[in-house]
């Protein structure tokens, strides 16, 4: 069968919950520079940096597909909390973390010819007291490595979540509800719901 859109993110995460809806949709990662602009609220960004993805998707492709772009960013106290550097700026973020609670701010865009569309969840997220022992081994598990905030809450990084306040598939990577939303404007729908007569 045809694929019905492209989507241009590298991320497994986002792929694998696409996939829930049972669409049929191309990889097509999007390079972009992912820089925090003087004086951009974390909302701003994580909406420029989707349609930035989904518009570089656009550009690039011949398919003449609808581009989904994506962008998922942890938030501490305004700041934003990108991937790590290394073993130490993990350990520094996740003590940040520690017995706080946090924004993640995940953003969906879709780019089809001159028509674009965002949206924005935002989701808080507790976390219980970390222990330095275990934010160490939590490290040399390998799973803190590529992730925004230096957790995954669908892996290991879910041991220390004692509170979630909206969109857990936001949080992971990509707001399917959201997602779904702004696809139907686009004439997308999840293969289980009965398409518009």
């Amino acid at each position: 069968m045809e694929p019905q859109l492209l989507l241009a993110s590298q991320s497994p995460r986002r792929a694998e919950l696409l996939q829930q809806f049972g669409l049929r949709f191309v990889v097509a990662p999007a390079d972009i520079v992912e820089q925090v602009e003087a004086g951009e609220t974390a909302a701003d960004y994580a909406r420029r940096i989707a349609l930035a993805k989904a518009r570089a998707g656009w550009q690039r492709s011949t398919l003449g597909l609808p581009v989904l772009g994506a962008d998922t960013d942890v938030v501490l106290d305004g700041r934003i909390l990108g991937k790590p550097r290394d073993r130490d700026d993990a350990l520094a973020m996740l003590a940040a973390l520690s017995d706080r609670e946090h924004e993640v701010y995940s953003a969906a865009a879709v780019v089809h010819d001159a028509c674009e569309a965002v949206a924005l969840s935002v989701t808080r997220v507790r976390f219980a007291a970390i222990a330095p022992a275990q934010a160490a081994a939590y490290w040399a598990s390998g799973e803190p490595a590529d992730k925004a905030g230096s957790y995954g809450i669908q892996g290991l990084g879910a041991l220390f979540v004692t509170e979630i306040s909206g969109s857990y598939s936001g949080v992971v990577g990509l707001p399917l509800f959201e997602t779904a939303a702004l696809l139907k404007q686009f004439g997308i729908e999840p293969l289980f719901l009965p398409s518009r007569a």
